[in-house]
């Protein structure tokens, strides 16, 4: 068992900006800006994918966080499941991607999101929504996120 998958079934993830796959490959997550931690409720939570991530150096680096699910949904098409959550701060979120047989696709943290507390779907596009009522949006059938 790798240390991404470990670390989902012991309740945690590193504690880092990354989506992180059970393959142990990671990619850096910003979601910086006023959308992701402002009180106007409604704005959009900026997301985008960068460079990758060495998955066992930034749990060495920066330890792991303990998350909450507040939510699973599952998704239109049948394929899986969609869950999030918070953590201890406040102010992190996490997302993950299920199979249909409720093994971990692909999981992301986010230091400054805010807890998510809930998804629709629009088409392939999962909309979840934090504790702010603030929107992120992602492309369910995008390469890294399929």
């Amino acid at each position: 068992m790798g240390t991404v998958v470990r670390l989902w079934a012991a309740g945690e993830m590193p504690y880092h900006d990354g989506l992180y796959r059970p393959d142990d490959t990671g990619r850096e997550v910003y979601v910086e800006g006023p959308g992701a931690y402002h009180p106007d409720a409604g704005q959009p939570i900026p997301f985008r994918l960068g460079g990758p991530v060495d998955v066992d150096l930034v749990v060495e680096e920066d330890g792991t966080a303990e998350v909450d699910h507040f939510f699973e949904s599952t998704l239109p098409d049948g394929s899986g499941r969609m869950c999030g959550g918070g953590g201890g701060m406040g102010n992190t979120g996490h997302l993950a991607r299920l199979n249909a047989d409720g093994s971990l696709r692909w999981v992301a943290f986010m230091y400054c999101s805010n807890p998510f507390v809930g998804v629709r779907y629009e088409g392939t596009t999962a909309v979840f929504t934090n504790d702010w009522g603030n929107e992120l949006r992602l492309d369910l059938v995008a390469p890294a996120l399929a």
